[in-house]
């Protein structure tokens, strides 16, 4: 009999109940825990790996989507107007990299989130890349 492997997904770290929210909440999805339940799993933070701080100030995208801000045509501000697009797009990066240097099957993202909603910065460079994405 051949064992397989559980399937390896890289989650946004915020779905799993790391404090990584950009409120500072813990809130959890009981959805994707059940998912994740008898698999393997990376969790992630894009706004934390770009160098942003939790908690840190709500932000949107203006102009665009994600594929926008990383085209250099819209940018990521905060709710006082500062720009923290640089971070968003470093993050992403690191994301990608990390997702690029294992066998990831799927990519669980954060729902409306400028990062990781389906049309955030790192869900439109992880789509760019061929990444399968679903989002909670």
């Amino acid at each position: 009999m051949q064992n397989t492997p559980p399937p390896l997904y890289l989650v946004s770290a915020c779905l799993v109940g790391l404090c990584t929210r950009y409120d500072g909440k813990i809130k959890p999805n009981a959805t994707c825990l059940e998912i994740l339940r008898y698999a393997t799993w990376i969790p992630v933070c894009p706004e934390q790996l770009g160098g942003l701080p939790t908690p840190r100030e709500a932000a949107d995208i203006i102009g665009g989507s994600g594929e926008d801000v990383l085209a250099g045509r819209a940018r990521v501000i905060t709710k006082s107007g500062l720009d923290v697009s640089e971070s968003f797009i470093k993050g992403a990066s690191q994301v990608l990299s990390v997702a690029c240097s294992q066998p990831v099957d799927s990519v669980i993202l954060k729902a409306n989130s400028p990062s990781c909603g389906c049309n955030g910065v790192t869900a439109s460079l992880l789509r760019q890349h061929g990444f399968r994405l679903r989002e909670f």
